[in-house]
């Protein structure tokens, strides 16, 4: 997009400004959902501010045990106990997440992420045993990459980029960066890198949903989880501290933080 251009659209689409309100709960969401809002408050990056981001060492665990589980259970048991390897490794799954869930609540903790997460690993067990299809155990985390990915790349192409929105929200200048060149440059690239990891999850794992592997598919999912959302969090904190001023986040990335 040309200088311009860019100048003409923000021009014409001045009148037609989004619901403050509106924009503030997306804004919230985004910063909430891609880990940002517990980053943007920091003044340099740091292991400790990532483990925030993902919840601290527990919000890990609860990211990565259930399917660890999953994949080693259904390795160990799928040759000498081929019919018990499925249930075996799905219940550990929602055993585990469960667990979770319990200790969030018997501690009086924000549960709902938790709880969110129980639902999808139940969901997909169900769903798994119900199909005797093992590989559809993935089936909603896929289904939920692809309408990610969809809405990253769409908030581009209709230039409201996500990631915008959401630092918008947690700098406290609601819809201004559409206005700063280098902001909005800024937010397209940061929301298209979030594409681009949606859409690696999916080049890489449809096919192998497919093709039924799921032993394969397994360890797909879980080493381009967290493994692949750390990096792609850390370039998107790196890209944004290098379009603001330090010390230019507003009230909103603290709300964020200590929420998340």
């Amino acid at each position: 997009m040309t200088d311009r251009g860019h100048d003409e659209d923000a021009s014409a689409e001045a009148s037609s400004k989004p619901d403050p309100a509106l924009s503030e709960a997306l804004g919230a969401a985004a910063a909430k959902n891609t880990g940002l809002g517990a980053l943007v408050a920091d003044q340099a990056p740091s292991g400790d501010a990532l483990l925030r981001a993902v919840g601290g060492v527990r919000g890990l665990c609860e990211a990565v045990l259930p399917g660890l589980a999953f994949i080693v259970l259904y390795t160990a048991l799928m040759t000498p106990l081929p019919d018990a390897a499925v249930p075996v490794s799905l219940g550990a799954s929602v055993l585990i997440a469960l667990v979770f869930t319990l200790w969030r609540i018997a501690k009086k903790e924000n549960a709902t992420q938790a709880v969110a997460g129980l639902i999808g690993v139940g969901a997909s067990a169900i769903l798994a045993i119900a199909t005797n299809r093992p590989s559809n155990n993935f089936a909603l985390g896929l289904g939920i990459d692809l309408l990610y990915g969809v809405a990253f790349l769409v908030s581009v192409l209709v230039r409201w980029p996500i990631i915008g929105i959401a630092v918008g929200y947690l700098y406290g200048e609601g819809v201004k960066w559409r206005q700063s060149r280098p902001h909005y440059r800024v937010a397209v690239v940061a929301t298209l890198l979030w594409t681009a990891l949606f859409a690696a999850r999916l080049v890489v794992q449809v096919p192998l949903f497919l093709a039924n592997n799921t032993a394969a598919l397994a360890i797909a999912h879980l080493v381009m989880g967290v493994p692949l959302y750390v990096p792609v969090l850390l370039a998107t904190w790196l890209l944004v501290r290098g379009a603001y001023p330090a010390g230019t986040g507003g009230a909103a990335s603290s709300e964020s933080s200590s929420d998340h």
